[in-house]
């Protein structure tokens, strides 16, 4: 079982920055691909941003690329996404997950389906 906690959301002018951070309790964290995602109001969770269990390898969506940098620090069992030159496009809930199915292995699964495990989601609002 892995449990998931978002913090660090929040209200935020376009333009600035947030860092939010998932925090992982389970013994297999280290050994698990993990993920965010975000959902706006009236659309589908969409992929936003990946690192595999070592985090020496990530995937970004197009939309964040360059602006966002994921990592995790399997030692305090968390993950972190840093975000910058936000935009009123970035509003969303935001949230982190697990891909257990893919433990110790390479892939970097970026779609919804491939994850088992979710937190409940920070909000950010981006202000134009």
């Amino acid at each position: 079982q892995v449990q998931l906690v978002e913090s660090g959301g929040g209200l935020v002018q376009a333009g600035g920055s947030l860092r939010l951070s998932c925090a992982a309790s389970g013994r297999s964290f280290g050994s698990n691909a993990m993920g965010w995602f975000r959902q706006a109001p009236g659309k589908e969770r969409e992929f936003v941003a990946a690192v595999s269990w070592s985090g020496g390898s990530t995937r970004y969506a197009e939309s964040v690329k360059g602006r966002f940098t994921i990592s995790r620090d399997n030692a305090k069992n968390t993950m972190y996404v840093q975000m910058n030159s936000l935009k009123p496009e970035d509003t969303a809930v935001y949230y982190c997950a697990a891909a257990t199915k893919y433990r110790g292995t390479v892939t970097i699964p970026v779609e919804v389906r491939q994850y088992d495990y979710w937190g409940q989601g920070t909000q950010v609002t981006v202000s134009s």
